[in-house]
């Protein structure tokens, strides 16, 4: 019994940092894009971001993902549309993908995501190939 209560207490104290480290990651975030929101979330073992707002969303709560390049996902509606998953790391850093801009259609098959200024700014970096990378800046929303 003694050993369980031990093994539980170490289980906790080995979580507790990772949860930590993810919780300033989570939440609401400004895209430099059209007044977009993101928010990051836990999806799983990782995390995700879903687009939850935008200037087009506001307009249309409808708009579907009509610039995607694979035609059968241009249906697919915007709002909740996971832009970013499969993102681990931390405290400061994570690395993931893939990375989708609806606003292009094209995909990242990976990237950083960066907490900067105290965890009020998020450098948002997606790459396609080593050297083809595009960086946004998103601020917190929260």
């Amino acid at each position: 019994m003694r050993a369980a209560v031990v093994a539980g207490l170490l289980a906790l104290g080995i979580a507790a940092p990772a949860v930590a480290q993810e919780s300033a990651l989570l939440g609401r975030w400004r895209t430099p894009a059209e007044g977009g929101v993101v928010e990051i979330q836990r999806c799983g073992a990782a995390l995700c971001g879903r687009l939850v707002d935008a200037a087009p969303l506001r307009a249309n709560p409808d708009q579907r993902d009509v610039r995607n390049r694979d035609a059968a996902q241009r249906e697919r509606p915007l709002r909740g549309l996971t832009v970013l998953r499969g993102f681990t790391g931390g405290p400061t850093e994570w690395r993931g993908g893939p990375l989708y801009d609806p606003n292009s259609g094209h995909t990242a098959d990976r990237g950083t995501l960066t907490l900067q200024e105290g965890g009020r700014r998020l450098s948002v970096r997606g790459c396609i190939a080593r050297v083809l990378c595009r960086t946004q800046t998103w601020r917190r929303a929260d």
